[in-house]
């Protein structure tokens, strides 16, 4: 039997566009209350605009590379939401380069959105989740965190340590009753302002956000520690 979702509370990071979006609007058809963050205040606004019919839904402005300013988000959402059963770390950037070509600052920027970011934002939930005895928490990871490629080097760094990282969660938090899953995708359609215009073979958001519902959705008694998806045809 499915683990029911309806009434539970959620945040989306990086949920203003792309993948994130369509966590989001998946969670919210389910019944879940969500909170999302993005650093365009303006994305965010607009963003929750569109997700309301859909269900309770709040947002704001927040740079997870910041700890002040997730501290900030994740207080805005106990305000908000109260409890927080469900965190999916979304959040994300691609900075690609040779190493030769890599600044110090197009390191510092992925390293700190992409790993940085996930745990001051699993710390933040999972200081919320324990006290409860139960939680869960979905880290978008990437096939590019067990395939490295050329100019990846820092998409790579940060995707091969948010793997490490997930795992190593999952054993100091599961007697906590968290869940600590991550989803590795393929490449990923994230035209997110044109949906029409989309590369067929590729993967749709939507379908990675089914993917966060399934694993959400399995019996306590199970968590689904990994999951990679792929383009079925991708050129050949």
């Amino acid at each position: 039997m499915k683990n029911s979702l309806h009434g539970k509370t959620a945040i989306v990071t990086g949920g203003s566009r792309g993948i994130g979006f369509a966590v989001a609007e998946a969670l919210l058809k389910q019944g879940v209350a969500v909170a999302i963050c993005g650093r365009n205040r303006e994305h965010v606004v607009s963003a929750v605009q569109m997700l309301s019919p859909s269900g309770q839904i709040v947002g704001m402005a927040t740079d997870v590379a910041n700890p002040e300013e997730v501290a900030r988000f994740f207080r805005f959402c106990d305000d908000s939401l109260g409890e927080l059963d469900i965190l999916v770390n979304n959040a994300g950037i691609g900075i690609f380069r040779p190493v030769s070509d890599l600044s110090v600052e197009d390191w510092k920027q992925t390293l700190d959105t992409n790993l940085s970011g996930a745990f001051y934002c699993c710390r933040e939930a999972i200081s919320r989740m324990r006290h409860r005895d139960e939680g869960a928490i979905v880290n978008m990871s990437s096939l590019a965190g067990r395939n490295p490629f050329a100019g990846g080097a820092a998409y790579n760094a940060s995707k091969f340590g948010l793997n490490g990282f997930s795992e190593a969660m999952m054993l100091d938090h599961r007697y906590d009753h968290i869940r600590v899953m991550y989803i590795m995708p393929g490449s990923v359609d994230t035209n997110f302002s044109s949906r029409t215009e989309r590369a067929s073979w590729k993967i749709a958001p939507e379908d990675v956000a089914d993917m966060v519902l399934a694993v959400l959705q399995m019996p306590a008694r199970t968590t689904v520690s990994r999951v990679e998806i792929r383009p079925s045809l991708p050129p050949r």
